[in-house]
């Protein structure tokens, strides 16, 4: 009967028991708490969290000292994340003290010995790129401006060197946050100062400052440009560098290559970015859900846009466990996936999901950003697409007018904002060009429209060449607004067929894309009544239905692959046939 028996219960070990009770007589133990190992402080803090002590938690992590030690404890980072996201939801702006005070403390004019100075620059650093991590941009660029003051100071080639780092960590963050003004500065002072290491013959690798370039270059959507960049960063890889390095790298120059509509390449780059990331960080790390953020925007762009949303909703299930839910990076991850889920469901016209992370996004993005943010604009601008698809399905016009002009509204504030940003002559403009278009179509304003239409084709085809999918996009989208509202019907013809060509060169005869082209060269041969195109396209569309059939029976597994290349071989297989490459 004895050996029936099953113990329920089990003494907690001695250590635990030993932080339980500290926790408990957290005021008596308070002071002697510094003097224990890093590890065990960060147990004691993240008691505290868990007891739901945010008071005394945020007053203690508030002291730079006492962060600094936890700063050190890297296995245990996302726990961290945890608590500091915690204490700001909690009303404790622990960011912005901990930058002030370090700038305070770190402050150039203040005298110090060289090694207090490369103290400060290591612990700045540590700090800054905590906050970049947790997506609090401007505190991290308050610390990197001082850490650069302080490495100015040091004018030996190690001081250069330490230089050149701030700079390119400092870029990173710029890139982040849209201040491209500003990182357009910092990347000429990086060139500046490599131009000055390099005269010396002072090696140092470029791959960070090469992918960083990458990344402002392809925000700016200067794509030329990103691409001659993502060939030298990843020319620069090697297996000795962080692993966060190569990382970054590689998942930035995958973007560079979609957006050239190199996808083979794309492919191999966020491949790489996926199991680098899983196997250094762990699948639950924020660095993981970067990667598969880029992932998911590779799988949208190469029509696998049911993978994408898997993808990205696995990415926002990362963030929310480790960021809660009032981060910077829990709401960009809420706007890609609502934006998939748009996409995804735009035949259905179900954009419940869609509109609900949109609104998310929007209502987190609202209590961290300014109100005319450029990436708050990025989500009003996602809310937007969604509600006019609701208008237009919904009959009742009491209902339809409002949401077509909370629509309209959103779109003119996500246009303006880009030109302010970026100019008339970007990509970005173009497709704020090209929503309001489509919006005026549906408020029957065809002349607004075809202006709109018109304005955004131009400036994408003197940006990205004749038959790049932006510019089949916006062809198509005019064709439309052509064929069903204003009879132009040879002019449709000419756009639809247009688009057809660029969509089945890019993506093959399944593309989701081309059912919209179909129909509406279907719906232009009837009102023509040529029977003949109208039986031409029906079997056309009939024989695209079933590649599509056939594709979507298959199970979607975005993860499930294997690699079989190496960091060392990446630029070798991928870049080694491009010429005259722009150094």
């Amino acid at each position: 009967m004895a050996s029936a028996c099953v113990l329920q219960w089990a003494p907690d070990s001695l250590y635990n028991t030993a932080v339980s009770a500290t926790v408990a007589n957290y005021s008596m133990f308070r002071k002697d708490i510094r003097n224990l190992p890093e590890s065990v402080q960060f147990d004691i803090f993240y008691k505290l969290y868990i007891k739901g002590s945010l008071c005394i938690l945020g007053t203690d992590l508030a002291e730079i000292d006492n962060f600094s030690r936890i700063l050190k404890v890297l296995d245990k980072r996302c726990l961290l994340h945890i608590c500091f996201q915690a204490l700001i939801d909690h009303g404790t702006r622990v960011n912005e003290i901990l930058a002030d005070e370090f700038c305070h403390r770190n402050h150039p004019s203040a005298h110090v010995s060289e090694s207090d100075r490369n103290k400060a620059i290591q612990l700045g650093t540590s700090l800054a790129g905590f906050f970049n991590e947790a997506g609090w941009f401007f505190s991290s660029e308050k610390v990197y401006h001082t850490c650069r003051l302080l490495c100015e100071e040091d004018k030996s080639y190690s001081g250069l060197c330490k230089l050149l780092e701030c700079n390119v960590r400092l870029l990173h963050v710029q890139n982040s946050s849209c201040k491209y003004k500003e990182a357009n500065q910092t990347y000429k002072e990086a060139f500046r100062i490599l131009a000055l290491l390099e005269e010396a013959q002072v090696a140092v690798n470029k791959a960070m400052l090469y992918g960083e370039c990458c990344g402002l270059l392809f925000a700016e959507s200067q794509y030329e440009q990103a691409y001659d960049y993502c060939n030298l960063a990843v020319e620069q890889l090697t297996p000795n560098l962080p692993p966060r390095t190569i990382v970054d790298v590689l998942r930035q120059c995958s973007k560079a290559c979609v957006v050239k509509r190199e996808f083979k390449k794309a492919d191999q780059l966020i491949k790489s970015a996926v199991h680098y990331a899983r196997e250094n960080f762990g699948k639950r790390h924020p660095k993981y859900a970067d990667t598969l953020q880029d992932y998911g925007f590779y799988l949208l762009n190469v029509d696998s846009v049911a993978a994408s949303v898997k993808v990205y909703q696995m990415a926002l299930d990362i963030r929310q466990a480790v960021f809660g839910g009032n981060n910077f990076h829990v709401a960009i991850a809420n706007e890609d996936l609502a934006y998939a889920s748009y996409v995804h469901e735009y035949s259905s016209g179900n954009f419940r999901n869609a509109q609900h992370h949109a609104e998310k996004a929007i209502e987190i993005l609202s209590r961290i950003l300014p109100n005319d943010h450029l990436l708050l604009s990025s989500s009003k601008r996602v809310k937007a697409l969604i509600l006019e698809e609701i208008a237009i399905d919904n009959d009742d016009k009491s209902v339809r007018e409002p949401l077509l002009r909370e629509a309209r509204e959103l779109h003119v504030q996500s246009l303006t904002l880009a030109i302010n940003a970026f100019g008339e002559s970007n990509v970005q403009t173009a497709k704020h060009y090209g929503n309001l278009g489509r919006l005026y179509q549906s408020m029957h304003e065809f002349q607004q429209a075809e202006a709109h239409h018109l304005k955004a084709i131009e400036i994408k085809e003197r940006l990205l060449g004749p038959e790049d999918y932006e510019v089949a996009l916006s062809v198509g989208h005019l064709a439309s607004l052509y064929n069903y509202d204003m009879e132009y019907h040879t002019e449709a013809e000419s756009l639809y067929k247009r688009s057809i060509e660029i969509g089945k060169k890019l993506f093959g005869a399944g593309y989701s894309g081309l059912e919209y082209d179909y129909r509406g060269l279907l719906h232009l041969y009837h009102s023509r009544r040529d029977m003949e195109n109208m039986m031409e396209y029906s079997h056309i569309l009939q024989d695209w239905n079933r590649i599509r059939d056939r594709t979507n029976a298959v199970e979607v597994k975005p993860l499930d692959f294997s690699l079989d290349f190496s960091i060392q071989d990446l630029h070798k297989n991928l870049f080694n046939s491009d010429a005259n490459v722009n150094r």
